[in-house]
């Protein structure tokens, strides 16, 4: 085992100074990348006996260096630790589901990762001396035939009992309710309630055919809503998740949750159909996109709110009912507001998260039918978050107050400002919170936020201090 080579792929130039020190004293070769990229190009040029792998690094990270390497022929088989600051949480989470064989928590003994390292080159040599299967043996088409059938047999038996018992019910409470209307009914003209008749008919629909069309279309280890992926947001990223889901074209629900507000994203072949909210701000409404977009003007919009009943069907299919919005201007709105759902979940540093594979979504999910594209979503997230965490530097509550620069608005002059930012210059007054401001401008809180901020760059506005309590 001794002068086997081991990559290590890690963006800390001290882990990886332990790990060389450590493991070329128990008498291993050690080669070094500082990230994912590099980290493939050196296992490319030099097949290694195993590889180290930080799971969170610039470039290409631990889930999408696994990814190519299980798409790399020369290089599926090398075996892979994860290394992790977190190591237990996104082990458990992740081993399974990108190829890693084990994992070791940072930061760890020399003890530690030598046993490790011993442990998986050794077990790994010994599969491929002795390659015995790890699954059950196959079982041949002519022993699984028999099997198949009489498991669709079982099935098809409970379905038919079930629906015949239910349509022979229905068949009774009609004639009842023809018995009370008309009592001079010709009742022998009826039609036989005969359950057994009606199970017969819907054995013979359900034949094997469909029935394995409909198991097929099932993922069944999902139907009691048990979360293939579940963790924390401070551990591992919700754009990991996102990219991991778009990878793998899975459908399902990806549910994500911080403190009181909570963000749905479903999911069909990997793209996102709809995400839906609740505990949000109100400027994450879909009323703000219609008004946004021009789809309504806000008069109307704001005069059909008034006059709209409690309780009554959504807003979007209300509107296209009574002719105010196309469905084409709907399916935008939707779009629209998802996009802002999604960019708001990105921007969350803390949290958990669950996926549920094979969830079926609502009905309104289906037929809105979104197919948005998580790489293009993701990349606008990504560029509005890094704008969120300048923002939040000068603008970390919406509890704060600000005032106008009354002589630098004089000297400055209001033309050279946006429509927008006139707009919520004009609601800086010394009274008027964050919080307030988004309400009243009726704009989403990252475009007030961002306007805020770039007023205060050119100082027009400054915080409000207020008095200390003695």
């Amino acid at each position: 085992m001794a002068g086997e080579r081991v990559l290590v792929i890690d963006d800390s130039p001290t882990i990886v100074r332990v790990v060389q020190l450590v493991l070329t004293k128990a008498g291993f070769a050690v080669e070094a990348a500082a990230d994912g990229e590099a980290g493939l190009a050196a296992a490319r040029a030099n097949r290694p006996a195993l590889i180290l792998l930080d799971f969170v690094m610039p470039k290409l990270n631990g889930y999408q260096v696994c990814r190519e390497l299980a798409a790399d022929r020369a290089l599926r088989d090398v075996p892979v630790v994860l290394m992790s600051a977190k190591g237990d949480q996104v082990g458990e989470r992740f081993v399974k589901v990108m190829g890693i064989v084990d994992y070791i928590t940072k930061p760890f003994s020399p003890e530690a990762i030598t046993a490790v390292v011993q442990h998986t080159i050794g077990k790994h040599r010994t599969e491929r001396a002795d390659p015995r299967p790890t699954d059950p043996a196959p079982v041949s088409v002519d022993e699984a035939e028999p099997a198949r059938s009489r498991s669709l047999a079982a099935l098809r038996g409970q379905l038919a009992d079930a629906v015949s018992a239910r349509v022979a019910a229905l068949f009774a409470l009609a004639d009842a309710a023809r018995d009370a209307g008309d009592a001079s009914a010709d009742r022998a003209a009826r039609i036989p309630i005969d359950a057994a008749a009606i199970a017969d008919s819907v054995r013979s629909a359900l034949d094997d055919a469909c029935l394995g069309a409909i198991v097929r279309g099932l993922d069944l280890a999902a139907l009691d809503g048990t979360p293939s992926l579940m963790g924390d947001l401070r551990i591992v990223p919700l754009a990991e998740i996102l990219q991991l889901i778009d990878h793998q074209e899975q459908s399902g629900v990806l549910t994500v949750v911080r403190n009181q507000a909570t963000i749905d994203l479903h999911f069909r072949r990997g793209r996102i159909d709809q995400a839906l909210g609740t505990g949000l701000p109100d400027d994450l409404l879909l009323g703000r996109y219609i008004v946004d977009g021009e789809l309504m003007p806000r008069a109307d919009f704001d005069g059909f709110l008034a006059a709209r009943p409690s309780g009554a069907k959504l807003l979007g299919d209300q509107l296209v009912e009574l002719g105010h919005l196309s469905a084409a201007d709907r399916k935008a709105a939707l779009s629209r507001q998802t996009c802002e759902l999604v960019y708001e979940a990105l921007r969350w540093r803390y949290g958990s998260f669950r996926f549920v594979a094979g969830h079926q979504p609502p009905a309104l999910v289906v037929e809105a039918a979104l197919e948005l594209d998580v790489e293009a979503l993701l990349m606008e997230g990504f560029r509005r978050v890094d704008e969120w965490h300048l923002i939040e530097r000068a603008i970390d509550d919406f509890e704060l107050v600000f005032l106008r620069n009354e002589d630098a608005v004089a000297q400055m002059g209001r033309g050279r400002l946006t429509r927008e930012e006139l707009a919520v210059l004009e609601l800086v007054n010394g009274k008027n919170s964050v919080k307030d401001i988004v309400r009243k401008s009726r704009m989403g809180s990252f475009e007030v936020s961002k306007m805020l901020y770039r007023l205060l760059s050119i100082k027009l506005v400054r915080r409000r201090v207020l008095p200390v309590a003695v």
